[in-house]
């Protein structure tokens, strides 16, 4: 079994729906089971800033798909859950992004693996160290300043399955 994780974004409609949505949906895959779900973040937009805040999320997963087959069910589900791709880096219902698959490097038309820009995201680390026990992933992670960054943990997960709200 190969592990993963994924980073899953939401700005558009009812953001903690899209997210749960995608969740459910890529742990419906017969070759998929999602281990660990980070809290939900809410974040301000990066690179495209003319849009309203992201609830972010990462996810672990395990999984006997290849990279490029993950990858392409990550886009299936984007496309079911209603995402256009408009503007880079700007609003959409759902972004799933492929940050990390076992140990591997991979660099293709399509796929770079690790995500080439997750080590400047401060709203793809925080939840991803949130989950994971690399302590490279900690360790970047650590180098941010949430507030600076505008990332606010927006609602905890419960670890059965919830979500509890937990912004004022």
């Amino acid at each position: 079994m190969n592990t993963a994780y994924l980073s899953i974004g939401s700005n558009i409609g009812d953001r903690l729906q899209f997210l749960k949505d995608a969740v459910e949906k890529v742990a419906a895959h017969s070759d998929i089971q999602v281990e660990r779900v980070s809290d939900i973040y809410e974040t301000d937009p990066v690179g495209y800033t003319d849009q309203a805040a992201f609830l972010n999320i990462a996810v672990k997963l395990t999984t006997s798909l290849a990279p490029h087959d993950l990858l392409a069910v990550c886009q299936s589900v984007e496309q079911e859950l209603g995402r256009k791709r408009l503007i880079r880096w700007g609003p959409r219902t759902v972004d799933l992004d492929i940050l990390v698959y076992n140990d591997e490097n991979i660099e293709s038309d399509d796929l770079t693996l690790p995500h080439p820009r997750m080590a400047e995201r401060a709203f793809v680390l925080i939840p991803l160290a949130s989950i994971s026990a690399d302590p490279a992933h900690q360790e970047l992670a650590a180098a941010f300043d949430p507030e600076k960054e505008g990332i606010r943990l927006w609602t905890a997960f419960d670890g059965d399955g919830a979500f509890v709200h937990t912004e004022s």
